[in-house]
């Protein structure tokens, strides 16, 4: 089983509030205004032993059941991006799962980073590694 250990900055969290603190869109309204859950953007990189295990497949599969949107790639200094948007609770148990990690990882740190949704993902993919982002 991996170890694992999710540290979050201070200054992570970069949802924009209304007036009396509670979070909004970016139109201005309330989340869930429509009854539908507020979608939020998860932006995570894993450190560990994540590379030629398996970790993209398995970060594939676990956002694909939760019904996310986005990506994950591998990055040169042997770290895994991931990046998804959806609703909170399906987020964090995407953050759950990243910071387990299939059995034949070793994850050491998961820093997630929270922010606003952009919109652009119509699904959860694997992108090569030497893809610039979005």
């Amino acid at each position: 089983m991996a170890a694992c250990g999710v540290t979050v900055p201070d200054d992570a969290t970069t949802v924009p509030t209304g007036h009396d603190g509670t979070p909004v869109a970016e139109d201005g309204a309330p989340p869930g205004h429509d009854g539908t859950p507020a979608t939020e953007r998860l932006e995570a990189t894993v450190i560990g032993a994540v590379q030629g295990v398996g970790y993209r497949w398995f970060v594939m599969q676990v956002a694909g059941g939760l019904e996310l949107r986005g990506w994950v790639a591998n990055r040169a200094d042997g770290s895994v991006v991931c990046v998804a948007e959806g609703p909170r609770a399906a987020l964090e148990a995407l953050l759950t799962a990243l910071a387990r990690g299939p059995i034949s990882a070793q994850v050491d740190r998961v820093i997630p980073a929270w922010m606003p949704p952009t919109g652009r993902f119509e699904r959860f993919q694997i992108r090569s590694g030497s893809h610039p982002g979005d």
